[in-house]
């Protein structure tokens, strides 16, 4: 039973620290290139291994991801020699705990051949992806032969013992191996075990029940792409995981809130200046420095059926039509705000994806802030054998990437 579930054979755990920034707080390509053109980013980190196409002398030169790599591939061999420590035939019991939720599970290989979208499969999506993403990635993990980030996997039953089963590892491990805080205030604690009967017991646990991706769809569509020794996932079930929103940011589009409002209104959709910040039924307010007149500020929703839209002179909340069960916000304003109202691509240069708590960039028109997406509906949509929109959510917290690497080679 356990075959689709491995030990990680060849591998390293980092020394201290992660070289360089913390590669998880870039969501995307414009973050990460800021990120390495600061002064000592561009060299000896992992983010630039990660990326090595989009570090200031790769663009300068126009290389693509596949020029890159050797070179990549280079620096990492340097960087396990220099960080990182090797081990063999391992899994990694896993705690993190932080503001945004907290999560109990083990680090290990998924064999690919396990990932589908049959509703058979061992492992499934829970989000659609760009394939021009995955492509990337699976070119990077293809040239590199090394998994430097885990993806995040939830059973679909049985959450309960797979948290109580690696408590009791992790009591009989002792201390952990490594033991480091991510710039968000979150703990992150790792433990080896090797062969016996208590890792047996956990990679038991582990494999009994099919398993949903949280976190990393693109990761683990890259995974199976690439068709290598496997998938690096940490499998948790909590008990504290939490579902963050993903907004939508508009820029370069010249609207202002007088033209996205009359957009809106033309197909039928109500749109209101919205409420002071701060009234029930609401969150905190959106970082953003696109202005600050009127009232300008208002808080994201809490709960789906609306949108606040912000913008630089002042906000609007759009309230969404009624929808068939299952339709989730994201797709819904990805089709009538975007498409149909305004005309633009949602996967074009013109809308960007935003997770909780980050910066909207450079640029901005307009931030539409939605609703987290509940995880029961997260629930229900995959067990009808469905997909969520793109980037419609961010599972809290996330295993912290580069403290172990897996040989896929």
């Amino acid at each position: 039973m356990t075959a689709w579930i491995r030990p990680i054979r060849r591998g390293w755990i980092v020394r201290a620290e992660v070289p360089g920034p913390d590669v998880d707080e870039f969501a995307d390509a414009y973050r990460v290139s800021t990120a390495l053109a600061r002064p000592g980013a561009a060299r000896g980190t992992l983010l630039a291994v990660q990326h090595p196409h989009r570090t200031p002398a790769a663009l300068a030169e126009e290389a693509t991801v596949l020029d890159a790599l050797p070179g990549a591939r280079r620096a990492l061999r340097d960087l396990e020699r220099a960080a990182y420590q090797p081990v063999a035939d391992v899994v990694a019991p896993y705690r993190v705990d932080g503001p945004d939720g907290s999560a109990t599970g083990v680090l290990c290989l998924v064999d690919v051949a396990a990932v589908g979208a049959d509703g058979l499969s061992w492992v499934r999506h829970s989000e659609q992806v760009y394939p021009e993403v995955v492509a990337e990635r699976a070119a990077v993990l293809t040239g590199l032969g090394c998994a430097t980030s885990a993806a995040l996997l939830v059973p679909v039953a049985g959450g309960e013992l797979l948290t109580a089963t690696v408590d009791q590892a992790i009591t009989a491990a002792g201390a952990p191996v490594v033991s480091t805080v991510d710039s968000s205030g979150r703990r992150h604690r790792m433990w080896l075990l090797g062969p016996g009967p208590i890792r047996e017991a956990v990679l038991g646990v582990v494999a009994a029940q099919p398993l949903m991706v949280a976190d990393g769809n693109h990761r683990v569509a890259a995974a199976a792409a690439a068709d290598l020794g496997g998938l690096l996932a940490l499998v948790t079930a909590g008990p504290g995981l939490r579902v963050g929103p993903y907004h939508r940011v508009l820029t370069g589009t010249g609207l202002d809130a007088d033209a996205l409002a009359a957009a809106w209104r033309g197909i039928g959709l109500t749109v209101h200046d919205a409420p002071a910040a701060g009234l029930p039924g609401t969150a905190a307010p959106v970082a953003w420095a696109g202005g600050s007149s009127g009232n300008h500020g208002a808080p994201a929703p809490t709960e789906p059926g609306t949108v606040v839209v912000r913008t630089a002179t002042r906000d609007l909340v759009v309230e969404l039509p009624d929808a068939p069960p299952l339709t989730i916000d994201h797709a819904v304003v990805e089709t009538l705000l975007l498409h149909d109202a305004l005309g633009l691509d949602p996967e074009g240069p013109h809308v960007r994806t935003l997770p909780e708590g980050r910066d909207p960039g450079p640029d901005v028109d307009a931030v539409l802030l939605l609703a987290p997406v509940p995880l029961a509906d997260v629930q229900a949509v995959h067990a009808a054998g469905g997909r969520m929109p793109r980037k419609s959510t961010y599972f809290t917290p996330k295993p912290r990437s580069g403290l172990l690497l897996a040989d896929l080679d």
